[in-house]
């Protein structure tokens, strides 16, 4: 089986949002369509605590955008951003929702970030998405959303060491830092991952 996953269209995420992705309302309509040329659809909600420490509020003596350590990794400082039951957190209403089967929320341990679908960031603890996806007998996993330098890039990254034939659709995904994303998608395809475009998939996928 093939599947898209839709990761963290969030309003936090899209214009007007408290980490607003430049030109991430853009890729909503494209989603919408791609989703029904899958069987299966899947979601991710970056969930956090208002706690969190991938927050700069919680950290008083650095500022938004600031790297600091977080229990032996690298960790960004971000605004806060999809606290926990918030509107922010919540899916966007331009969004398609109706075929989405699943939702993986993550970033809900407040001392550690979860950019993957797959892992927290030191990958200590798993979402439960692989073996998610391996009941439903899904092969080929096809990657759409937020942010393609952070979320996107370490959700295809887990999903090809997990053993899932993997593709960003590159029109489908849009990111924090755009000049990044080149590096970002020769990293993937050295992985073994793939990058295609929405039209091969309306065209190919049944």
């Amino acid at each position: 089986m093939e599947a898209l996953l839709i990761i963290d269209i969030q309003n936090d995420f899209l214009s007007g949002g408290s980490l607003a992705v430049e030109g991430g309302d853009e890729i909503i309509p494209v989603i919408n369509k791609l989703q029904e040329h899958f069987q299966l659809v899947i979601a991710t909600q970056d969930w956090h605590p208002v706690s969190h420490k991938s927050f700069a509020s919680n950290h008083p003596d650095c500022k938004v955008y600031d790297t600091v350590d977080l229990n032996g990794l690298q960790q960004v400082l971000w605004p806060d951003h999809c606290v926990q039951a918030s509107e922010g957190a919540a899916l966007s209403s331009k969004l398609s929702q109706h075929r989405i089967e699943a939702i993986i929320r993550k970033g809900t341990n407040a001392e550690i970030d979860s950019y993957s679908a797959f892992f927290d960031n030191g990958h200590l603890k798993s979402t439960g998405l692989t073996g998610y996806l391996r009941e439903r007998e899904v092969i080929r996993l096809y990657i759409v959303g937020l942010a393609g330098d952070f979320c996107v890039y370490y959700t295809a990254k887990d999903a090809i060491k997990e053993g899932f034939e993997t593709c960003i659709i590159a029109d489908a995904v849009r990111s924090v830092y755009p000049d990044q994303f080149p590096v970002i998608a020769a990293d993937i395809i050295q992985d073994g991952g793939f990058l295609i475009s929405s039209d091969e998939i309306l065209e190919n996928v049944t």
